[in-house]
């Protein structure tokens, strides 16, 4: 069972209510998604009205207007994870940011090499991109994990080849949480000149990034992870030490830097800029507060109950994550039986 413990200081009380007095579940999963920051919807709200211009219009105000607010959200994103401005493209989430970075890098680099690395344990947005690539010819390696859900760093060396082009390891898994040795990755991709890409979806927001000290290539970024709107998400693209190119996955009118065509979602990006805004003034004092709820459930039950095992590393995990699992009990049997907490057993 999969239960992330950020609970929005809202629901912190109680039951909250969805308006009309019905009592709704207390909301335990937000690896699946967060509630929006209403400071956020805030920032958001002009630039469905008076701001609505189209930022790639710079012959008016209208232009220019959405345009500041892009840029905006742009060094935001940027100082969370320790970028310049010039590395961020906007995307619509995750999962285009993630067949972005592994078809872009596949297609821009073909001529090197056509060897693949990534875990089993990644997101479908990663595995099911991999899959596609193999039907063209891609070479794919899919590293299991150990017993605490970290990769070996011994078994990435050896399962890299003189034709391995990219290495794409999470940050942070999305169901149980644990955070992989992302410096040390990055490290021994770059001894051996092979580009490292990391879905840092779960991480971003939670825990410091910072992509140069540790080493990241390419990163994905998502906005409803953290407090900001659905449908609104980014990559990172080193610039330098190396530079790292990416091929276009879509065409169009050549927006952000011809990486990523197709007019840009204005009001969610500023959303996503203000998520991150927040993050970085926020996340610190959080994280501790979210570590403490957490290791006081964990405690409770393992201390009511019998045959509960924690599933993965407790050392190296995400500050808001449990996942639990209960001898001889499924998953999906045991949340039927619960209708006061919304949690999940798998991944959304």
């Amino acid at each position: 069972m999969s239960t992330d413990v950020k609970i929005p200081q809202a629901d912190t009380q109680a039951h909250s209510t969805n308006g009309k007095g019905v009592k709704l579940p207390i909301y335990m999963d937000n690896h699946a998604t967060t509630p929006m920051d209403p400071r956020v919807l805030e920032e958001m709200l002009p630039y469905f009205m008076e701001k609505f211009g189209n930022a790639a219009s710079r012959n008016h105000s209208f232009g220019w207007a959405a345009e500041e607010g892009v840029e905006t959200a742009r060094e935001r994103i940027a100082k969370l994870v320790g970028a310049t401005t010039k590395e961020i493209i906007f995307t619509s989430g995750a999962t285009e940011s993630d067949n972005l970075a592994i078809k872009g890098v596949a297609e821009m680099y073909r001529e090197k090499g056509n060897h693949i690395i990534t875990a089993v344990t990644e997101h479908k947005a990663v595995l099911d991109t991999c899959k596609r690539l193999e039907k063209y010819g891609y070479r794919v390696t899919y590293m299991p994990v150990q017993k605490d859900g970290l990769i070996d760093l011994d078994d990435l060396k050896r399962a890299m080849d003189d034709k391995t082009i990219l290495v794409t390891i999470m940050y942070a898994n999305n169901e149980i949480g644990v955070i992989q040795p992302v410096v040390e990755i990055g490290k021994l991709c770059h001894e051996r000149g092979v580009i490292f890409h990391t879905d840092a979806t779960q991480a971003i927001g939670k825990v410091p990034v910072d992509v140069v000290k540790q080493n990241i290539d390419l990163a994905s970024i998502s906005g409803h992870k953290m407090y900001g709107p659905k449908g609104v998400g980014a990559l990172y693209v080193r610039r330098k030490n190396p530079r790292v190119q990416v091929s276009a996955i879509i065409d169009g009118g050549g927006h952000e830097r011809g990486m990523r065509s197709g007019t840009l979602n204005v009001p969610s990006i500023v959303g996503l800029g203000k998520a991150c805004a927040i993050a970085q003034e926020e996340m610190s004092q959080e994280s501790c507060r979210l570590a403490g709820l957490r290791n006081r459930l964990r405690d409770r039950i393992m201390g009511k109950l019998d045959e509960v095992y924690i599933n993965g590393s407790m050392d190296h995990r995400l500050p808001g994550n449990l996942n639990i699992s209960f001898a001889y009990v499924e998953g999906e049997s045991l949340l039927m039986g619960i209708n006061d907490i919304a949690v999940s057993s798998g991944s959304a």
